[in-house]
């Protein structure tokens, strides 16, 4: 059986690979993808994967192509970027999905967003993101803390915990991805150390830790200015089911 391939692109990350180990092949910034194929869309129509919460998970692992990458490997912000690249290649930029008026939740239209107009986040001017490393010092308990930018294989450690968590009635969802996001706290880097300040860090800390990691996070940009009964509003572009699964 002879081989087929298949087109390909290489797409600019928006952590421009700073974030990754010097002997990763994310550390170029970049990423080859290929085209979605009916492979592709059969993975997408899987309704085990669908049941299981991975399909996107498993999609994006096939579309990518650069060798010793999966998506697992990525930060959020990057797996963001690669999952609209993607949708583009396979379906084109345009996107049409029902938007809700943020300042009128009773007001919705149905709108056409061009994806190729989302950009990257500004990178935050002084920070230095070599080797996902970064200092904070809790405002009020002035914890000086080290905490690194989560990839797919740490966000999925976070949903089993989250899941075992829920089975006992918990939700600990801020503390969970505290624990697993802190490496350090005032130089001490014990997993008992760790633990007890994700789980009782003063709320004002937590909340301007969580504000600090999102500022510095590399990402894509996914929001919009558009027009909803008269007026300009700038609104988030909804993810829904048609951004992988559109009408035929």
């Amino acid at each position: 059986m002879s081989e087929h391939k298949f087109p390909t692109e290489v797409i600019d990350l928006p952590s421009g690979g700073k974030v990754y180990p010097k002997d990763s092949p994310l550390a170029e910034g970049k990423l080859e993808l290929k085209y979605m194929t009916t492979r592709e869309e059969d993975i997408l129509m899987s309704q085990n994967l669908i049941k299981q919460g991975v399909v996107i998970d498993k999609l994006l692992d096939s579309l990518i192509v650069t060798k010793g990458v999966n998506q697992q490997d990525l930060i959020l912000g990057d797996k963001n970027a690669v999952l609209v690249a993607a949708r583009i290649l396979a379906y084109g930029p345009e996107y049409t999905v029902e938007v809700t008026n943020p300042n009128n939740l009773e007001q919705k239209i149905e709108h056409t967003f061009n994806l190729t107009d989302c950009k990257f986040k500004d990178p935050s001017g002084d920070v230095d993101y070599s080797d996902n490393l970064f200092d904070f010092e809790t405002p009020i308990g002035k914890n000086k803390v080290k905490f690194k930018l989560l990839t797919g294989k740490e966000e999925a450690l976070i949903e089993k915990d989250l899941e075992q968590a829920q089975k006992v009635g918990y939700n600990s969802d801020v503390s969970t991805r505290l624990r697993h996001t802190i490496i350090e706290v005032d130089g001490d880097n014990k997993v008992e150390t760790i633990s007890s300040l994700s789980q009782n860090m003063l709320a004002r800390d937590s909340r301007a830790l969580r504000s600090y990691i999102q500022e510095i996070s590399p990402d894509i940009d996914m929001t919009s200015e558009i027009e909803i009964g008269g007026e300009t509003v700038s609104v988030s572009i909804p993810l829904t089911v048609t951004f992988f699964w559109p009408q035929t």
